[in-house]
């Protein structure tokens, strides 16, 4: 199966979206099909020996759409193509505000003077053929394919009501030798149209401003390279880069592919990715990432990913598809929304009959105004973009925070999460080994330092990297030692000025018959109760030095832990270490619930047993050791390390491997999820007291009968402000 996130062009409310879905659904050889309406763009799963995206694309247009369906520059057509859009919008609007003012206030003053109708027919005209000529385009293409959408209601409201007073500019007389007064109501099929466009070009002006994560990740993407020829240096644009390529990379430009430094140093910003704000030093071998920006040096890289193939290409299309997906919740909106119009044009014609049964024709002109009162207030838009802005701005804010969320179904879940469970290794802890401790036993000279690093430098063993880490620190330089020998399960030996000098365990110090002073004695026991590995140094039969080395906690995780615990989570320690080692993280950091000792399939069936007692689990582990555990858990979160991103294995990903994401994330998912319910919550209330308004419901009660032109203010409004609801994600604290 291929999966894929194009963009969808020509959609107009949410029933086009479930449109374009179920069209797509339908072709044979297409597993999954998601529209989303606030992102405009289709994720479909096919299988290209059935299929192809050029028959998709032929499928889509048939029922009035289209797809941007080209491999290179995809984004970029899709923008232009809105671009365009939101600019015959505007043109549009302005055009039909221009003759709507007007015509209203000749409607309102002097409205019964024939010659004041022909004036309004002729206003009219250019708002309905000219300003509002796509509602009625796109409402055919529906009707040709037994459809109906948003630009239906509008299509008929304006219709109908044009066309009723076009009867009675032209035959006045019908209604006058009945007793009756002939009414026109141009003003409404005018103001419809202009309160229409400008609903939508609000509207497509906010759900712009939603998608502004995602362009300012794309926007870390420059548009050329310095590629390194034969010939000489070109600038050429990225997409004729390929893997092996040489590229120049100048001061202050941003590293276009990722690559392996060839020749030259500087200093990069990683910050995008690390999260870091210090600039990291590169030099030859070291890997740089696409988007992350050079300082002052020059430098040359091998490309090693192009293209789709980089982290941050990665990234963005993590973050749009996640966008594009759908939340549980949005099916109930997108059923109601699939029934809506055919639903709102049956209530339509029963409010008409109802007011020619309750009144004759003498409310006939009410029965008329009611009915398009109600085809223009219901508005499928509002419960169609409820779900998807919010998310769609939720999962932008994330990403602006290093949180990659792989799906609505993920944001969606996460604040109902009451329990996590917590890896040690890489989530809690570093992930490597550091010296945390060192008791020197005489006092050290250049000469016990060097030959002590340059022993460590020689020896292949984990805890070695540590101490040569440690000494390099303290500027200590190496020499040069003979004589290396490495005992297995002990440590190494080497000789310096015919002096013997050994690095190794207590195991390696005993055998040299060497004796610990009494007052070293209990620190010895202390760091071997707390788990730290001990690495003794000495010359001869005497000990220099002793160092411990553990796997150190990480400066942020205290503060994550106690912040998920006043949430009133429940917190987990599961480690594959032994007991001493995880009771004193688990002391240090006051978790209460440890399982140490643990293998990955007691992992799962750890989770499987929280799961049992009504506990909503949230893992957190390298996405990779504990993917058994991950897959089991209800949401399963990956601690992240730069470039290697387990983006694959968890729903959700904490780049910078930073704990205290994860509160920030729970509080972003609590607070999406609020805003979604109230924006489900408006736009099914504002159905339900406009429409009955709309027909008339409080004429009989007080006298108040909708306008036509009021209701379709009504409904511009409701979209907007479902979207301006979702835009709030962008200013609230997270922390």
């Amino acid at each position: 199966m291929k999966k894929i996130t194009v963009p969808v062009l020509e959609m107009s409310c949410a029933v086009c979206a479930n449109n374009v879905e179920n069209e797509v659904r339908s072709i044979p050889g297409v597993d999954s099909a998601t529209v989303n309406f606030a992102t405009n763009t289709l994720t479909v799963s096919f299988d290209p020996k059935k299929t192809s995206l050029l028959q998709i694309k032929s499928a889509v247009q048939a029922i009035g759409y289209d797809l941007v369906i080209e491999e290179n520059n995809r984004e970029k057509i899709q923008e232009k193509a809105e671009k365009q859009h939101y600019q015959s919008i505007k043109k549009r609007t302005i055009a039909a505000w221009i003759l709507s003012i007007p015509l209203m206030g000749i409607s309102m003053t002097i409205m019964h003077q024939n010659w004041a109708n022909w004036v309004m027919l002729l206003l009219t005209l250019p708002i309905l053929l000219f300003c509002g000529q796509s509602f009625y385009i796109n409402a055919w293409k529906q009707f040709r394919h037994k459809s109906a959408n948003m630009d239906t209601l509008v299509s008929l409201s304006t219709i109908i009501a044009f066309l009723f007073s076009l009867f009675n500019t032209i035959y006045p007389d019908f209604w006058t030798k009945r007793g009756l007064e002939p009414h026109v109501y141009y003003e409404a099929a005018g103001m419809i149209i202009a309160f229409v466009l400008l609903g939508k070009l609000m509207e497509s002006k906010a759900k712009n401003n939603t998608s502004s994560a995602i362009k300012k990740l794309m926007g870390l993407q420059p548009q050329t390279a310095h590629l390194l020829t034969t010939e000489g240096e070109k600038e050429v644009p990225l997409n004729i880069l390929k893997p092996g390529d040489l590229i120049r990379v100048k001061p202050g430009e941003k590293v276009p592919v990722d690559g392996i430094v060839f020749d030259g140093n500087s200093y990069v910003d990683e910050s995008m990715i690390s999260g870091e704000p210090i600039p990291v030093e590169k030099q030859s071998k070291d890997k740089v990432l696409a988007g992350t920006i050079n300082q002052k040096g020059t430098f040359s890289i091998t490309a090693t990913q192009v293209g789709t193939q980089t982290i941050l290409s990665q990234i963005v299309r993590m973050v749009q598809e996640a966008q594009g997906s759908k939340a549980p919740v949005q099916r109930i909106a997108d059923k109601i929304s699939s029934y809506f119009v055919p639903i709102v044009i049956i209530i339509a014609i029963i409010t008409f009959i109802v007011w020619l049964l309750v009144g004759g024709n003498d409310f006939f002109s009410y029965a008329l105004l009611s009915a398009v009162s109600v085809l223009v207030i219901a508005c499928p838009c509002a419960l169609g973009l409820a779900t998807p802005t919010a998310l769609m701005v939720g999962i932008g804010r994330g990403a602006e925070n290093h949180i990659l969320i792989k799906d609505a179904f993920a944001l969606e879940n996460l604040c109902k999460v009451n329990c996590i469970v917590l890896d040690k290794t890489g989530t809690i802890t570093q992930g490597h080994p550091a010296v945390t401790a060192e008791i020197w036993l005489q006092t050290p000279d250049t000469e016990m330092l060097s030959v002590l690093l340059s022993a460590e430098q020689k020896s292949e063993h984990p805890l070695a990297l540590a101490m040569t880490d440690f000494l390099l620190k303290k500027e200590i330089q190496p020499i040069s030692v003979t004589s290396f020998q490495s005992l297995t399960g002990q440590g190494i030996t080497v000789e310096y000025n015919k002096n013997s000098f050994w690095v190794g365990s207590l195991k390696m110090a005993a055998e040299q018959t060497t004796t610990f002073p009494e007052s070293v004695k209990p620190v010895l026991k202390q760091w071997q109760n707390d788990g730290q590995s001990i690495v003794c140094y000495g010359k001869q039969n005497r000990i220099l030095a002793i160092f411990a080395l553990s796997d150190p906690i990480k400066e942020s995780s205290k503060y994550a832990i106690s912040s998920l615990q006043k949430k009133g989570i429940e917190i987990h320690l599961l480690t594959g270490d032994n007991r001493h080692t995880a009771n004193s993280i688990a002391l240090k950091l006051g978790i209460k619930n440890i399982q140490a000792d643990a293998l990955p399939s007691s992992k799962e069936e750890y989770i499987k047993t929280l799961q049992n007692k009504k506990k909503f689990v949230a893992m957190v582990g390298d996405g990779i050791n504990d993917s058994q555990a991950l897959a089991r858990a209800d949401v399963s979160i990956a601690m992240g390390k730069g470039t290697d991103i387990a983006m694959d294995v968890a729903m959700i990903t904490l780049i910078t491997s930073d704990l205290s994401l994860l509160s920030k994330a729970i509080n972003l998912s609590r607070r999406t999820v609020r805003i979604i319910r109230e924006n489900l919550f408006w736009a099914f209330i504002y159905n339900i007291i406009g429409i009955p308004i709309a027909a008339g419901l409080l004429y009989p009660i007080c006298g108040i009968l909708l306008n036509p032109m009021w209701a379709s203010a009504a409904m511009a409004f409701s979209s907007v402000s479902v979207v301006l609801n979702s835009l709030r994600l962008k200013w609230i604290k997270i922390n």
